[in-house]
């Protein structure tokens, strides 16, 4: 873990039947709430759904605030729509976790997130499967601050 404080989002793809307005006033708040914290580095997988309205409220607070917003990627050419790769370009880092997809990609960049972060998001629906859920109990072990916004 580096010197400054990092932190990373988890969340599902899809938000079908979710108020996504209500959902991204509280990631807005979980997001301001770290900044007063004093965590200034912000790191998203860039899945769909989740990772990419956290990446772009990032942006949208470093207007007002100092902050580092990093892409972290589980492959190289993961990402081809406009939307990302505009959002990309307004990243301060990308890191890419594996030169080429391979079944496990997606589980070592939440590793790798999650082992960066000292703080994770997590935007939860109570699922007892997949990437959110694992990525929450593998923050737990690694004794991570794990702030959970139940949907």
């Amino acid at each position: 873990m580096t010197d400054t404080k990092n932190c990373c989002i988890t969340g599902h793809r899809d938000l079908t039947g979710k108020d996504e307005a209500i959902i991204k006033q509280m990631l807005i708040k979980e997001i301001l709430l770290a900044i007063q914290e004093g965590y200034t580095t912000f790191i998203s997988g860039f899945a769909d759904g989740i990772d990419q309205m956290f990446a772009q409220i990032v942006i949208d607070l470093k207007q007002e605030h100092k902050l580092f917003l990093e892409a972290a990627l589980p492959y190289a050419n993961r990402l081809t729509n406009s939307k990302v790769k505009r959002l990309l370009t307004q990243c301060d880092g990308i890191k890419v976790v594996c030169n080429e997809y391979n079944p496990d990609c997606f589980m070592l960049r939440n590793r790798y997130m999650v082992e960066q972060s000292s703080r994770v998001i997590a935007v939860y629906d109570g699922r007892d499967k997949g990437g959110t859920l694992f990525t929450m109990r593998y923050a737990h072990v690694m004794d991570r601050d794990v702030k959970v916004i139940n949907i």
